[in-house]
Formats: structure tokens, sequence, C-alpha cells
């Protein structure tokens, strides 16, 4: 009799856990059941305490979100729209003294985009610009990776170089134009003069459409090679030199060194800064538009100068077929970041 209580006992006991389980997994069933009909509720629970847990964070990103989308967010989708009508300067809103006249648009579509891209203007434009972009960005990075291996070696004078290389991006941009355009002048520009006193004819600097673009290069070049050679500078700082020391140990060569170690570590750095020297040579305006106004003709203007050329300077002033302009320089660069995304992710890179 007290075998079979004890095991009778057990089998209560066993049986109490097994139901215990039932239960449980009924339990865990039903949990999921729901969640998987009805998820709202749960996101919601889970947006609500992440607004309770990181309220300070999401307040201090509040304000630069709300003048971002005053700023930029506004204005773009005021572009979009405009790009949509046939909006220009005799049929938009107006006051003429204490007269108001209201605007007459219309919306047409896509008839502006139809009408640029079968413009052989836009596809003259496009390829400068892709050129004017390439090239300058190219000889940035190099001379700005030059620049920055010889500044991350120990010499004498080491801090004054590097203030005199960032100099041209110290001062305002108009400014180093304006200066540019005094060296680029023909009959009383230094360079001319200099070449002059070793009996070289005056060079046509902005007269000529190939020395222009020429020159519009080495310009934004200038411009660009202190940012890019400190972004390096702080990439090459970061990569241990003990792996230099056990490579020469090794019998590497400077080449090899470099190649294998120096680019490398510049990797996730270089990506970024051409990226970011792409978006910025190819809309660079003030550097077209100040030194050569587009010319001689047009044969600088890039994308966003005739953008501007059709707002501004041409009669009636299309507000339009600029804004058109507009839109597409974008969609242009999104495309293009979203290659460049995909590119670097194949290689392994994380962005």
């Amino acid at each position: 009799m007290a075998a079979d209580t004890s095991q009778s006992v057990v089998k209560a006991a066993d049986g109490g856990v097994g139901n215990d389980s039932a239960v449980r997994g009924r339990s865990r069933w039903t949990d999921s059941g729901n969640t998987g009909n009805n998820r709202n509720p749960r996101n919601t629970g889970g947006l609500r305490r992440a607004l309770a847990t990181h309220w300070y964070a999401w307040a201090m990103v509040a304000p630069v979100v709300l003048v971002l989308g005053v700023i930029i967010g506004w204005p773009l989708v005021r572009g979009v729209y405009l790009s949509l009508t046939d909006a220009n300067e005799r049929n938009v809103a107006r006051d003429i003294g204490a007269r108001h006249i209201d605007a007459t648009y219309e919306f047409i579509g896509l008839d502006n985009y139809t009408a640029v891209l079968g413009d052989p203007v836009f596809l003259q434009r496009l390829v400068w610009t892709v050129i004017w972009t390439v090239a300058c960005v190219s000889i940035t990075f190099v001379l700005g990776l030059t620049l920055a291996n010889m500044l991350n070696r120990q010499f004498r004078g080491r801090a004054a170089y590097r203030m005199a290389l960032i100099l041209p991006w110290a001062v305002p941009g108009f400014v180093s134009v304006f200066a540019w355009r005094f060296l680029f002048n023909r009959d009383n520009g230094i360079l001319n003069k200099v070449l002059d006193g070793g009996g070289i004819a005056a060079v046509p600097w902005l007269d000529d459409p190939t020395w222009a673009k020429f020159s519009v290069i080495a310009v934004n070049v200038w411009l660009g090679i202190p940012f890019m050679m400190v972004a390096l500078l702080g990439g090459l700082q970061s990569i241990p030199g003990e792996l230099y020391e056990a490579a020469e140990m090794d019998g590497a060569s400077a080449w090899q060194r470099f190649r294998h170690i120096t680019m490398p570590g510049l990797r996730t750095v270089s990506m970024t800064v051409i990226l970011l020297s792409t978006i910025w040579t190819f809309n660079m305006f003030p550097v077209i538009f100040l030194l050569t106004r587009g010319g001689p003709g047009d044969s600088t203007e890039i994308l966003v100068t005739q953008a501007f050329r059709e707002a501004f300077i041409t009669s009636p002033r299309d507000f339009a077929v600029s804004a058109t302009w507009g839109v597409l320089i974008l969609l242009l660069l999104m495309i293009f970041a979203l290659v460049y995304r995909r590119s670097l992710r194949k290689q392994g890179e994380v962005w």
C-alpha cells in the first residue's frame, strides 16, 4: 500500500507538471496568436516605451527636424510642384504697386521633364558636369592623399605647413574665386605677367573654352584640397604604427606598405570623403558662376548653373523649367548615392 501510495503521488505530481506545461504552452500559443493577429498594439507600445525612455533625445532632435523640414522640406516640395506646372514670371502671383495679380499658371504634368530631357542642351550640360566632377574629385583626392602622407611624418615646421595648407579652406569661397579671377586676367593677371617674363605668350585663361575648363577645375581643386587633406590625415593617424614597423621588419617596401596598410586603413574615410566631395562638386555653383559665369559662351555651364540661368537670367524667367532642372539634379545624385552604397556593401563596407 505504501508503494502504491508513493507511486500515485509521483503520478499526480507528474500530471500536475504536465498540466502546467500544457497551460504554459497554450498561454504562449495564445499570446503569439494574438501578436500575429494584432501587431499594432505591440508596436504602439514599443513606440511609447521608446518615447518614454529616450524622450530627452527626441526633444533634442525635434527642433533640428523641424528646421530642416521648413528650410529644406518645404522648398523641395514646392520645387517639385512647380516643375509640374508652366510657372514663369508672367503668370505667377505678383504685386505691381498697390495692385495684386493672382497666379494663372496651370498644372501640365511631366511636359517640362519631357522637354528638358529631349533638349540636346541637357546632355551637353550633363556630360561636362560629369567630366568636371570626376576630374575635380580624382585630382583633389590624389593631391590630398599625397599632402596628408607628407604631413603625417615628423619634421620641423609641420604645424606651420598644416596651417598654410588649410588656409584656402578658411578663406570665404567668393574671395578665393575673385582672387583667382584676378590671377587669370589676360592683360593684367600675375600668371600672364610671369609667362611674359619667360618669353611665353599670354594664355587666354578665361577667354578660351578649353583653358576656361582647365581654370575652373584648377580653382575648385585648390579649394577642395584642404578638406580632403585634413580628413585623410585623420585617417592616417588612426592607423597603428606597429603595422608599419612589422611590415618594415618583414622587408616590405614603401610601396607595399602603402598598398597593403595605408590604403586598406583609409578605405572607410576615403569612401566618405569621395562621396561628400562628389556631391559638393556636382553642385559647385560659386566657382563656375563667379569665375566664368558659364562662359565663354556656355562652355563651362554645369547643371546647377543652367538651373540658375533659367530662373534668374533668361527672359522671361522660367521658374517651372528651373525647378525641373533642380529635381533632375536631385534624382541624379540620389541614383549615384544608391549605386555607390550598393558597391560599398558588395565590398563589405557598412554604410
